[in-house]
């Protein structure tokens, strides 16, 4: 049987980085890693390709976790699997203004409608897969087939804080303003990182998120 776990490496003195063959692989051992969690990890971190695991080095070590994920990732379905939904938190629901300078080359590229891509990118129930790149951007799952874009050709230097964006197969929100070579489809105002609020990030690993026009 074909393991889907590439190799397990040293992460400094309390972590290891298990390495998978792809984002499904990655979701699917964080989830079976959450539902029965080894003695003594204290976060699993998602990636597209990998899996962070903190752990507390009185309680295990790298070896005998190495050995625990190579089990976990053995005993996976050969398929992956699908984000599993947060049941922390309802689901959130942001507002966003179609008004992205992207909006228009997206439905020229897809053979859509504007208001077609519109319809598309509003239908689906989003799930953030995980968090990365800056403080409060998740990378959510569910985005339409047809709006699975490539990035574009020559990035911003500063996209706006707010801006609702495709690439990759991933939709996202910038929390703050950046570089970035995403498709931006429109903005929103919802905050999504606020230092002061516990937790400071909207965008959590797990949970599900609708987008919803407004004027």
């Amino acid at each position: 049987m074909t393991t889907p776990l590439r190799g397990v490496r040293r992460a400094g003195s309390t972590a290891l980085l298990a390495e998978l063959a792809d984002l499904d692989d990655v979701l699917a051992l964080r989830a079976a890693l959450e539902r029965d969690r080894p003695v003594g990890v204290r976060e699993l971190i998602a990636a597209a390709r990998t899996l962070l695991v903190t752990y507390d080095p009185a309680v295990t070590g790298h070896d005998g976790l190495s050995r625990t994920l190579a089990e976990r990732a053995d005993a996976l379905p050969a398929q992956g699997g699908a984000v599993t939904p947060s049941t922390d938190y309802d689901t959130l629901v942001v507002p966003v203004r179609y008004d992205g300078p992207d909006l228009a080359d997206v439905a020229e590229l897809t053979g859509l409608t504007v208001r077609e891509v519109i319809e598309r990118h509003t239908t689906p129930l989003y799930t953030v897969a995980f968090a990365g790149f800056a403080p409060g951007f998740g990378y959510l799952t569910g985005t339409d087939p047809v709006l699975r874009l490539p990035r574009r050709s020559e990035p911003r230097t500063a996209v706006p804080s707010g801006s609702v964006a495709v690439a990759g197969g991933f939709t996202g929100v910038y929390p703050r303003s950046s570089p970035g070579g995403w498709q931006l489809l429109g903005s929103t105002d919802a905050p999504l990182w606020q230092e002061d609020r516990t937790p400071p990030a909207l965008l959590l690993p797990g949970r599900t998120v609708r987008f919803e026009e407004t004027t």
